[in-house]
């Protein structure tokens, strides 16, 4: 699918420009900040080909696309009318949607807003030095060389630079001048004042005592002290007139604000990220080993719900307190740990799809990407991520009994091994075979014990599926909708109603029920996963003339009544009501066949699985 196609079905599935407040991504997924998360069709989404998940969590409505996602944002800011309706960087939505969410969601929310757009930088820089200070080990370089000293200013820039990205993304997070907000961070790792602490000296500020502190690489004190501008700039921007207030808010806001945060600012910064660090060292102290059991089995789950952002940034935060970090070592053996569980799949499966999956999915997750191996294969099949925790946790508890460190910031994977040098690196490397090839085992030979367990689709075979509504015969190919036309949702049908009544052209079991009552899912007995949508774009009728008359995990026989519409009234609303009908596990069989031969056959649809086939 293109990645125009793609965006245009995720928008549509959101409900439309008209229900989203914002939009921004990170490595894998799309996060949308959505006036009405009901108005979403979560299922219609999950169900399209380039999707991977969808996760509704901390405020964020987060699609799931993969490697992709920078091209898919591309073109959904591209979308005609979009540009007022998005943010490339999770500017806050309306005050009215803010309130929707509890402090915890909006912490979250704010902490990935602010570093999502550099985070690729920062492990692209974190990684560099690691390879650096592997060279420097194997003495293939050497440290007062023109080349490591050149490569050593590109790894290091962005660390001691780093008040000053926070600045930016956290203004524009914030919506306060980010300019200003740049002045004030390069002023607080200004060349004069880091010379006043490096001679520990203390400026007189009109009689108040100044005491600079080291601010480089710090994350906690700049991000306070832009919060505080948020509230500064706009009332500045109320007392000044229109005509100068371009020139005397920034004026001051920098004479007012550089000073407030040496005085009090800084240091109340300073003091959260020590007690951050001392309460993360206080738990590692206890038992290094319990912790890297704990984190690395559970790290991942952390990750289903896209809040590990906040233990991101106490891990940050470790490297410029302690010049080092103890936790990201034992994630990166949660990180592999998927990787090898993915692999175990791809090894034992005969299906090819899912062997293609489980392939690339793993091949993903050592570079650093657990979502597609996650919500594609390990979590999916349940098994293989159960695997993966076990081993995950029993390397974690290697790699914390040995106090590996990491020497800088970078997304845990294969590349960042470098950066795990020095303290304890034989047990990282242990701690990471464990959890690779433990994982990689565990699931071949309990993750995915049978073909059926990965196909559960055919009981009786052939499969038939007979006709639900009354009404002319079609090719879903032929429907005036391009997610059904194209068949990304699944192989199937179309009919053109002549009556209001929707009946059960299966034996099974109704696995989901729309809220707006124009859809329904059914899985039949034979395991055939079946889609009924009544008319095209009906959701926006939000339920009305749909009168549902089941409901989920209800038992159902062929002709029972699922659904009564009232025809007239959706085709005088302006919708075409053709009713599509579709095979949404199609992949797992060889053919599906739809009868438009024979209209007095009450047949639909005729499936024929690979079973029947041999």
């Amino acid at each position: 699918m293109s990645h125009q196609k793609l965006a245009k079905e995720i928008l549509e599935g959101v409900g439309g420009k008209e229900n989203v407040n914002a939009v921004w991504h990170c490595a894998t997924r799309l996060r949308f900040k959505l006036k009405d998360v009901n108005a979403a069709d979560t299922k219609k989404i999950e169900e399209t080909d380039g999707v991977i998940t969808v996760v509704n969590s901390v405020g964020q409505y987060q699609v799931v696309v993969g490697n992709s996602v920078a091209q898919v944002f591309e073109e959904l800011t591209s979308l005609p009318g979009m540009d007022t309706h998005i943010s490339s960087n999770s500017e806050s939505a309306s005050e009215e949607g803010d309130k929707k969410f509890n402090p915890i969601s909006q912490l979250m929310d704010f902490v990935s807003a602010v570093f999502t757009p550099f985070l690729g930088a920062l492990a692209g820089a974190g990684i560099l030095k690691g390879i650096l200070a592997l060279v420097i080990t194997l003495n293939w370089l050497s440290s007062e060389s023109g080349a490591y000293k050149v490569w050593n200013a590109a790894s290091d820039a962005i660390f001691y630079f780093l008040p000053i990205f926070l600045a930016f993304t956290a203004a524009k997070k914030l919506r306060v001048n980010q300019f200003v907000a740049v002045s004030l961070a390069g002023a607080l790792i200004h060349p004069s004042l880091v010379e006043v602490v490096t001679k520990s000296q203390t400026l007189d500020f009109f009689g108040i005592p100044l005491v600079p502190i080291t601010y480089t690489a710090s994350v906690f004190p700049i991000l306070l002290s832009i919060w505080g501008l948020s509230y500064l700039e706009p009332f500045l921007n109320k007392i000044f007139p229109e005509s100068i207030r371009n020139m005397l808010t920034p004026l001051a806001s920098l004479v007012m604000m550089l000073p407030l945060t040496l005085a009090l600012i800084g240091p109340v910064g300073t003091q959260i990220s020590d007690v951050f660090a001392w309460i993360l060292l206080g738990v590692y102290g206890f038992s290094p080993l319990l912790a890297g059991l704990v984190l690395g089995a559970f790290h991942q789950s952390i990750v289903i719900f896209g809040v590990h952002w906040a233990l991101i940034t106490l891990m940050i935060n470790n490297v410029a307190n302690q010049g080092y970090d103890q936790w990201l070592p034992i994630v990166c053996a949660a990180v592999l740990s998927q990787a090898g569980a993915a692999l175990g799949v791809f090894l034992k499966t005969k299906d090819k799809k899912l062997k293609g999956l489980s392939g690339s999915a793993a091949l993903t997750a050592i570079f650093g990407i657990t979502e597609p191996a996650i919500y594609g294969v390990t979590l999916k099949l349940k098994r293989p991520f159960y695997c993966a925790m076990i081993a995950a946790g029993i390397g974690g508890a290697v790699i914390g009994s040995f106090e590996v460190h990491a020497s800088t910031f970078t997304f845990p994977s294969l590349l960042a091994i470098p950066t795990y040098l020095g303290n304890g690196f034989l047990g990282e490397i242990i701690g990471l075979i464990i959890a690779f090839f433990g994982a990689v085992i565990l699931t071949y030979l309990f993750g995915v014990s049978n073909k059926s367990e990965i196909m559960p689709t055919v009981k009786a075979l052939p499969n038939e599926v007979l006709v639900p509504v009354e009404g002319q015969v079609v090719s879903l190919t032929s429907v005036n909708d391009e997610v059904f036309a194209s068949e990304a949702m699944g192989k199937g049908a179309a009919i053109i109603p002549s009556s209001g009544v929707v009946s059960a052209p299966v034996n099974g079991k109704i696995s989901s029920v729309y809220k707006t009552g124009h859809a329904i899912g059914i899985v039949s007995d034979s395991g055939i996963e079946l889609l009924i949508h009544i008319g095209i774009n009906t959701v926006k009728l939000k339920g009305q003339h749909f009168k549902p008359v089941v409901k989920e995990n209800d038992q159902i026989k062929i002709g029972d009544k699922l659904v009564e519409f009232d025809l007239k009234q959706v085709v005088d609303a302006g919708y075409d009501p053709t009713v599509m009908i579709v095979v949404t596990n199609s992949f797992n069989y060889d053919q599906v066949q739809v009868n438009l031969d024979n209209p007095n056959s009450n047949q639909l649809l005729l499936i024929t699985s690979p079973e029947a086939k041999e």
